[in-house]
């Protein structure tokens, strides 16, 4: 069972190095979508370079490859299940932000962070977390228009919201989950270093602008 945890992680890793944003823009005729906008190869950028469809299936294949590995654990392991989910939600977005398929050039992490989230919290019988952090995000999106800063807000105050609801948790399993989503929450914020120095001179580009 560990050793087919491990395999497991392994999987999530070359799952989540599926790029989604780079397949779909070959569907739209776009060679290489990090050639073109901001060069990140994430829906925000798809949005703006090719349209909304290609945006909205680009977000939803980067959501599910954050919510498949953690169903599969789910569904088939009972031994260290919350460590396997964990360690695979974290290896999904690796792979999804350094995707060894294409030069580990990917995208930021946060559409598939928040599928990991998705699939976890009915697991964790918070099922209500990603509807909190959405709600965070649209705000922050509906007031000010940058995604950037709504994706850096919510990655930001995951560890925070998980830190306060799962006080309740066995210290292993509390730990466990602190420690992951701080990993993914800085590793996000740390691949939005570029988006947070245009914030601050004002040269961030906002939703809905070319």
């Amino acid at each position: 069972m560990i050793f087919g945890g491990i395999l497991a992680v392994i999987a999530s890793y070359f799952l989540g190095s599926v790029s989604s944003s780079i397949l779909i823009g070959h569907m739209f005729g776009v060679e290489d979508i990090r050639k073109h906008g901001s060069g990140n190869a994430g829906s925000t950028n798809v949005l703006r370079t090719i349209g909304k469809k290609a945006a909205a299936l680009t977000f939803v294949s980067d959501v599910l490859k954050g919510v498949i590995p953690i169903v599969v654990i789910n569904l088939f392991w009972t031994q260290h299940k919350l460590l396997f989910m964990t360690c695979a939600g974290a290896a999904v977005v690796l792979g999804h932000i350094f995707p060894a398929y294409f030069g580990f050039k990917g995208g930021k992490g946060v559409a598939t962070s928040f599928g990991v989230v998705i699939a976890m919290s009915p697991c964790t019988g918070i099922w209500w977390i990603p509807l909190l952090l959405f709600g965070i995000w649209l705000v922050v999106v509906l007031i000010t228009r940058y995604v950037s800063l709504a994706s850096v807000a919510v990655m930001a105050l995951y560890p925070v919201v998980i830190s306060v609801l799962f006080r309740g948790l066995p210290v292993f399993e509390y730990v466990n989950y602190i420690m992951f989503t701080a990993f993914i929450g800085v590793l996000s914020i740390f691949m939005h270093r570029k988006n947070i120095g245009r914030l601050m001179h004002g040269t961030e580009s906002k939703i809905g602008k070319k």
